[in-house]
This record gives C-alpha cells, sequence and structure tokens, in this order.
C-alpha cells in the first residue's frame, strides 16, 4: 500500500503533521499520526497501484486528506488470488485496508468499479467515485467474455491471450478492433516495455477477475438498497457499454448519479493531468452539487 498526504494536515485535536509518501506508521514503529479521514483508490485489471500514484498524488492535495492506494491480490507484495476467488474476496480487502487507513470514501477504476459497487453493498461507505465500472447487469458483459482468452492463458500463448481481450474488452481505444494478428504483433512490441511485459505477466488474474464480474451478474433491483451517495463517471472516449451501464444504475437507483467525462479515454486516472482528479475532488468534497439528497430524488420518481 501507498499513501499520499498533502504538505499539512491538522490533526484532530490540534497542530499539524507533515506529509509522507508511503506507510502508515513511524519508524520507530509508533502508530500513525490522527488525520482526516483517508481515500481508497482501487486499481483496474491488468495493471499495479503504481500507475495510479500520480492520481493519488494529485487527489490528496485537492481534497487536503490523505489519500491510499493498494496492490489487489495477484501483485507484488499482496496475496495470490485464492481457488475460491471472487468479489467477496476483494471486498474484504478493501474493507481491511479502509480499516488500517482511517478511510471512509472509495475511488475505483473499471474492475476496481465494480469491486466498490459490490462493496457498498454490503458496507457503510461515506461516497463512493467510479470510472468506467466494470458492472454486469441482466447479463450484458457475456459477449464481452472470450473462452479463448482463459485457454491462451492455461496454453501460456499470452500474446494471444492479450490480443483476445483487447478485442473483448474493447478498452484501448481504435486499436481494439484490429484483426487479432495485428494485436498479436502489438502484443510483441509491447513486452519489450515495462508496463507491457507487467500486463502480460498478470493476464492470469485478468481471468479469474473477468469471471468474478460475470458471476456476479445482477438486476438493477439488486442496487436499490444502495444508500451510499455515488457519482458513476464514464470517459468520453471509453467504450460505449460503461456509460450505458452508469445511465441504467442512475435512472434507477436514487444514489447514484452517472456523469460522461468529455476527452476522457478508458486509462483516463492513469493519464497525465488533473481534470479528472478535480472532477472526482469536487463530489468527495460535496461542492459540486451533483447528488441531490436522497428524499429529493425519490420525489421525483
Amino acid at each position: 500500500m501507498h499513501s499520499f498526504r498533502p504538505a499539512t494536515l491538522t490533526r484532530a485535536h490540534g497542530g499539524s503533521m507533515a506529509g509522507t509518501s508511503a506507510g502508515s506508521a513511524s519508524a520507530k514503529g509508533d502508530p500513525a499520526p490522527v488525520t482526516a479521514p483517508g481515500v481508497v483508490v482501487i486499481h483496474g485489471t491488468l495493471v499495479t497501484d503504481a500507475l495510479y500514484r500520480p492520481f493519488a498524488r494529485n487527489l490528496s492535495l485537492l481534497l487536503s486528506r490523505p489519500v491510499h492506494c493498494y496492490n489487489r491480490r495477484g501483485r507484488a507484495g499482496s496475496a495470490p488470488q485464492p481457488d475460491g476467488y471472487s468479489v467477496t474476496t476483494e471486498i474484504g480487502d478493501l474493507a481491511a485496508v479502509m480499516k488500517a487507513t482511517g478511510s471512509e470514501d472509495v475511488v475505483a477504476h473499471s474492475f476496481g468499479g465494480f469491486v466498490a459497487l459490490q462493496a457498498a453493498r454490503n458496507m457503510p461507505l461515506r461516497r463512493l467515485v467510479t470510472y468506467d465500472a466494470a458492472v454486469s447487469l441482466s447479463g450484458n458483459l457475456d459477449h464481452r467474455w472470450r473462452p479463448e482468452l482463459e485457454q491462451a492463458v492455461t496454453e501460456g500463448q499470452l500474446n494471444h491471450a492479450w490480443a483476445h481481450l483487447v478485442q473483448g474488452l474493447a478498452t484501448a481505444g481504435p486499436l481494439s478492433y484490429l484483426p487479432l494478428g495485428a494485436l498479436r504483433m502489438l502484443s510483441i512490441m509491447s513486452a519489450r516495455t515495462n508496463v507491457g511485459a507487467e500486463m502480460r505477466e498478470l493476464l492470469p488474474t485478468a481471468v479469474k477477475e473477468m469471471r468474478a464480474v460475470l458471476d456476479a451478474d445482477a438486476e438493477l433491483a439488486d442496487y436499490m438498497e444502495l444508500t451510499t451517495p455515488t457519482l458513476m463517471l464514464s470517459g468520453g472516449w471509453s467504450p460505449g457499454y460503461f456509460a450505458d451501464t452508469g445511465r441504467q444504475l442512475a435512472s434507477a437507483v436514487p444514489a447514484i448519479d452517472f456523469a460522461v467525462v468529455p476527452g476522457q479515454l478508458h486509462e483516463g486516472p492513469i493519464r497525465p493531468g488533473k481534470r479528472l482528479a478535480i472532477r472526482m475532488a469536487r463530489f468527495l468534497n460535496g461542492t459540486d452539487g451533483t447528488v441531490r439528497p436522497l428524499s429529493r430524488k425519490r420525489r421525483r420518481r
């Protein structure tokens, strides 16, 4: 886990503390100073928390609160995905991170958004922001699953597996629509980079994560009891199915609002710039007026 704090935070009992870049305790093993409630960032598939650290740092500065990102199962420093891996595994991990860091809010991307929305149905969160949440509603993601992906991973044909993943999820922009042969060549080329090589290593985790999403397929009615004020965002250049899901949930669930962020790709949170972090910070601070009181929203229904 990596934690980011602004240069100065007010203690609960007065005074201030210098910001730290990682960890939750002092070098002497003393408990971390009491600070404002934190925010936890949950990353997506085929990546680690390392790509989200600039985003987490920006969010911390904008909020003047600690922001924490952590490696989910199957990444360096974290436990492997167990045989019985499911979204319940991820929810338990999120709960442990939130407790350890004194966090109340969550920001989540892609598969992380799926985890966060499931968690909000089972545990108290103060506020939640998702970006391109990979939620399965009434089987809408079934055709995104490629059985060839799992077979290729099992056989060690990682370039073939990567090509099927990209084509199925369509999260790589225009590249997603290239023929499989061209995508395999791109996989070979990208494997020469640190990020590309890491993605190949994480392909086995993607298989289990995609299965977890499909196994948790739900209906709109299953989210009706969600009470956490939630903002679902989708990039203007992201695959359309993310926005479709966000609109459906926002139209049915009083606690959820949805918005498109123009000009943003699916990988928005890990790209340079502060625009997305600013949009999320305003919601977390309650200064954008997006989510109205539940009673008002219900009266309009």
